[in-house]
């Protein structure tokens, strides 16, 4: 009786194991190898359309068997290529946003508004830094012309110089939609701020606070932003009976450190008792500079400045700002690009959004 068990007991593990082994390898394969789309059907028996409109969440689908598909591709492993995917479709629900820099609050908070809106039209937003080169601003858009973005959300680098990267780009259907820094000769959305009015009634303000000497601090006041905030100081120095030699717009750097040395040197040198900068980071070294050379902020100098600086008040003394709506800003922007997306004629021309920014005196004013 035990010599026909035996071979009967091993014959039977021997089953086991094989059929084991067989599900372990197909399974761990499966896993292990470029496991896509068609795999994922098949392993299911649905078709590939319906895999594809469960990680679309397209509305047509049982919401029991988007579960069941999205559970099995956890179970094995696999990511859908969103890229792949909207480049077939030509639909890559996806816009890119391309800023000067990141470290400003303003571009931060701007981010932030767009894709508030973005997500509630479920797309996706790819964050592209130019570090204010215009070479590289040129690099990044003519990549995205391979179709890898929907449309694309800019805060422009290279005012005044060549646009044919961005009307390349439109000559594709891929919309284009400025905010604050923009490219003055292009048609095309625009979100920006009442940059003028703000600048001439800040130098209004300090001269009403008996300031007698009052410097402009810009980067590259040829383009737009600088070019336009520049303006607003001159007209209101000139409004209130100042000649040219006592109008005083100081050219900085994107540097630091280059900046630091043409501020502390213009100070010393010219003693004014009021700065007005264009961008935020003018008014940081303007305060390391008051601090290495002991100069009191508001007694001696007072400053003020475009910022988005959430710890504005945080500073000591606290800091004077013109404060952009960035959030808001980038919500009008992100809607703008919606529009253009849904529009057949893609860019719909119109005249710029134009928000108000506030003036906002603390310490480093009174």
């Amino acid at each position: 009786m035990s010599d026909f068990v035996l071979p009967y007991c091993v014959s039977d593990v021997s089953r086991v194991c094989f059929l084991y082994l067989k599900v372990y390898n197909f399974t761990t394969t499966m896993i292990k190898k470029n496991f896509n789309i068609k795999d994922l059907a098949k392993a299911m028996g649905l078709s590939t359309s319906t895999i594809s409109r469960a990680f679309r969440d397209n509305s047509d689908i049982n919401p029991e068997t988007k579960e069941k598909i999205l559970e099995k591709a956890k179970e094995l492993g696999y990511q859908p290529n969103i890229f792949a995917s909207s480049l077939r479709d030509k639909a890559a629900r996806t816009i890119a946003i391309v800023l000067p820099e990141l470290a400003n609050n303003f571009f931060s908070q701007a981010v932030k508004g767009i894709e508030q809106i973005t997500r509630a039209h479920n797309y996706h937003t790819l964050v592209y830094v130019t570090d204010s080169i215009y070479e590289k601003e040129v690099s990044i858009l003519t990549e995205l012309q391979n179709g890898r973005v929907d449309g694309i959300i800019m805060s422009a680098t290279g005012e005044g110089k060549g646009s044919t990267h961005i009307t390349n780009l439109t000559k594709m259907s891929i919309p284009v939609v400025f905010f604050d820094r923009v490219y003055e000769d292009l048609d095309a959305p625009k979100v920006i701020t009442n940059d003028y009015a703000s600048s001439y009634q800040t130098t209004k303000d300090l001269l009403e606070r008996k300031c007698k000497k009052i410097a402009f601090l810009v980067i590259d006041s040829d383009r737009s932003i600088g070019q336009i905030r520049t303006k607003g100081y001159r007209d209101a120095m000139k409004d209130a009976g100042f000649g040219k030699d006592e109008i005083s717009v100081l050219e900085c750097d994107n540097d630091r450190e280059i900046s630091y040395d043409i501020i502390r040197n213009f100070i010393l040198e010219n003693k004014p008792d009021a700065i007005i900068t264009a961008v935020e980071r003018l008014a940081i070294v303007t305060y390391r500079v008051c601090l290495n050379e002991k100069i009191n902020i508001p007694n001696q100098l007072k400053v003020i400045g475009f910022s988005s600086l959430e710890i504005a008040d945080l500073l000591n003394p606290a800091f004077s700002t013109i404060t952009q709506p960035a959030f808001e800003m980038g919500k009008k922007a992100a809607q703008q690009m919606f529009v253009s997306l849904k529009s057949a004629k893609g860019n719909p021309v119109s005249e710029p959004i134009v928000l108000d920014s506030s003036i906002i005196h603390r310490k480093s004013t009174s």
